[in-house]
């Protein structure tokens, strides 16, 4: 019996810890600063995710990690242990990823018009690299 509670008990560390690895201290930090200035795109709930992983695979599915979902659907109801932090993760991730493509597309945009406009003489040096180091400042997170 005390076997058996050991095996249960490291099976549920080694995949808590396993499951439930999400954006890093430099992401967390980040992530914070796309919500303190109003540019995070929140595709993904993180609390939505953390309720539905009570559920049988339910945080891991909405985070689309189907096959995690599937493995915590049949380990269900020890998976409730670590599957509301997994979903929480993965939403957090998902919502990270989507801002971080949306403001590279943004200021490459920006950039590319300011490309235009050096091109066709509206701007002169000065002007362009003035200009190209308030948008990369706008766009910077780090």
């Amino acid at each position: 019996m005390k076997t058996k509670s050991l095996i249960m008990l490291t099976l549920v560390t080694s995949l808590t810890t396993g499951c439930a690895s999400g954006l890093n201290s430099m992401q967390k930090r980040e992530y914070q600063a796309f919500e303190y200035d109003n540019v995070l795109i929140e595709e993904k709930n993180p609390t939505t995710a953390a309720v539905l992983g009570i559920l049988p695979g339910g945080g891991s599915f909405y985070a689309r990690e189907p096959a995690l979902g599937v493995v915590n659907l049949l380990l269900w109801p020890i998976s409730a242990l670590w599957d509301p932090v997994s979903g929480y993760e993965g939403a957090m991730a998902i919502n990270y990823d989507l801002t971080k493509q949306q403001l590279l597309r943004s200021k490459n945009k920006e950039i590319s018009l300011l490309d235009e406009k050096i091109a066709t003489g509206e701007l002169d040096t000065k002007e362009y690299v003035m200009s190209k180091r308030k948008i990369e400042q706008k766009y910077n997170y780090n």
